[in-house]
Order: C-alpha cells, then structure tokens, then sequence
C-alpha cells in the first residue's frame, strides 16, 4: 500500500486541504473507487477506509493479481466534513455538481479538477454515492445514462438491483456521468444513510466491492464472497412509481426498504400535528417492492415519501398520492 497526496490547495484561514488516496498493486489503472466528496457523507468514508484495511492485508497476502492497480480515496472533501456541511462551506456549492472541474476557476472546480485529473484513466470507477433525499434505500448500483453505460457489468457487484437513470441537466456534471464520457465503466453505489456507521451495513458495501474485483480479475475471491449475492434486477426509471405526501405532517411510515406491498395497502399515515388525528393513509398505488421511504419524523405535503419498484410499472400511477381518509 501506498499513501499518496492526491491534490492540495492552500487555504488562507485554516490549514491545507489535502486529498489523500491509496495505492494497491502496479500496473494498468483498473479501479479508482472514490468516498466522501459531501462533508455528511460518513457512512460512504467508513466503507473506503474499511476497504483499504483489507485490501492492504489483501496485498501483504498475496490475494490481489499482479499487473493492475487500485486507488482508494476516502475523502474528497474534510473540510466540509470537520464543521458537519454537507456542501462547501463557504458557497454552499456541491463538488459532485463541478466535474470535469476546471483548474482555474471556483475552489470547487478546482477540488473536482484535481480529483478527476487522479482518477480519470482507470478502467473501472466506483464512487459511494448519497442522494439528495434524506431516506432509506435498497442497496443498488446506479448509472446515468450516457450511451457509454455497461449494465451487465454492474451486475457483478451481486446488489440486488442495478438503476439506470436517464439523465438530466444537472448529470452532466456529476463524476459518474464523466467517468463515462472519459470511457470509464462507471458505477454508483448506494448502500445506506450518510450517518449510518454500524460495521454490518458498511461490511455489506465493502463485501460487494471485493466481489466486484474478483469478478473483473483484480483479485481473487474473498472467504464471504457468497453471502449477500442475488439475482441482480435492473431498473429503468419507467419501473419506479413515486408518492409523494398528500398533506403535510408527523411521518409514520409501516414498512421498511425491501418490503412488497400490494396495491391499495396502507404503506404509511400522516398525523395531525396539533390534534393527533390521522390525516392521511397513504397506500402503495401499485403492487411492488419499496426502493425508497423518507426517514424523517416530518413529511410536507407533495413532498417524496416513497419510491415503488411496481411489478407492472405500465399499470401503475405515477406520481401518486395515496387515498387521502380524513
């Protein structure tokens, strides 16, 4: 293993920014994985520190092929993460909204320049996602549509679903869209919330990943490597029913990430949060399987709650509201 300062920039307040990454093995650039580059992103930081610790008892081992090399950067972005913002702390702008970043521009099109200049000839591109909606998912890769996407090859992460988006303004700007464009085969896992640091969900994420290099020949199989291995299903936008709140108030979901439900099943309530009465049930519009639940105490009205893999996506309403029962 070799520690490496990926790119620096000094600052006129507080001390260097510093990107760090880690090197495994020699040879031709075959996977850059990259963690944190929000300053909440926690649970995406645990799992790249995590993998460097077995991949470098890998290495000393002998258990990662001769011939290619693996780069590892937990973090792109401490600063953010040392005062708890999720985006930078001076402007409030998102490095994953900056790329291929620019080296003479804004200092976060700077941070994403530096990164993208690291990372941007590997093979094979990891990066520990987080959306924008605070929530539960199903663990799955995503991938941005491009016309450069491989879904099959996401398929080797063994995460039971693979989803691909189309892509909108704001993804050409995202490191997975341009991993793509610079004919990388780029994927985004998603595999928790950003301030879930219990070691079973990141040992998941971390089990996927050395799954993958086996897979793609960058090492050999891992002593778990059957666990957690499913049928992967890929999921089109047009499979994924939303439901949004049909009124604001105190969230109470019954279900979890991974459950089916069947259509017309009360999936969730609103509570009135001065009187106590239910304002809402919230019921599943279609028969599926619930890839996304909000995870906040308080919903606001139109607002996602839900996100429906539907068994029959053609028959399903989009965007619906449940039935609203006073």
């Amino acid at each position: 293993m070799r520690k490496e300062l990926i790119f620096s920039m000094e600052s006129p307040y507080r001390d260097t920014f510093r990107i760090w990454g880690y090197r495994f093995g020699s040879g031709e650039k075959s996977l850059a994985v990259v963690g944190a580059m929000r300053g909440d992103e926690v649970h995406q930081q645990l799992v790249c520190a995590q993998l460097v610790s077995r991949l470098e008892k890998m290495e000393k081992e002998g258990k990662l092929m001769e011939g290619h090399e693996i780069l590892v950067i937990p973090s792109a972005n401490p600063f953010s993460m040392n005062i708890e913002k999720r985006f930078w702390a001076l402007d409030g702008t998102d490095i994953n909204r900056m790329f291929p970043g620019y080296d003479l521009g804004e200092t976060t099109q700077r941070i994403a320049s530096g990164l993208f200049e690291a990372i941007k000839d590997y093979r094979y591109g990891i990066q520990m996602a987080s959306s924008y909606m605070s929530g539960d998912f199903i663990p799955h890769v995503r991938i941005t549509r491009t016309g450069f996407e491989d879904v099959d090859t996401a398929r080797l992460f063994g995460l039971p679903y693979v989803s691909v988006r189309e892509a909108k303004p704001f993804d050409t700007a995202t490191l997975n869209y341009n991993w793509q464009i610079w004919c990388a085969k780029a994927y985004s896992l998603y595999g928790g919330q950003n301030d879930d640091v219990t070691p079973e969900s990141s040992r998941a994420m971390v089990d996927s990943i050395l799954k993958f290099t086996h897979r793609i020949g960058l090492s050999v199989p891992v002593a778990n490597s059957a666990k957690m291995s499913y049928e992967t299903i890929v999921v089109e936008d047009g499979d994924i029913v939303k439901v949004k709140a049909p009124s604001a108030g105190i969230f109470q979901t019954a279900v979890k990430a991974g459950d089916e439900v069947g259509e017309g099943q009360v999936i969730a309530r609103i509570i009135d949060p001065y009187e106590g009465k239910v304002l809402d049930h919230v019921t599943s519009p279609c028969d599926g399987v619930v890839f996304y639940l909000l995870n906040k105490p308080l919903a606001l009205q139109s607002g996602p709650i839900f996100e429906i893999i539907a068994f029959s996506p053609a028959s399903a309403a989009q965007d619906g509201h449940g039935d609203r029962r006073p």
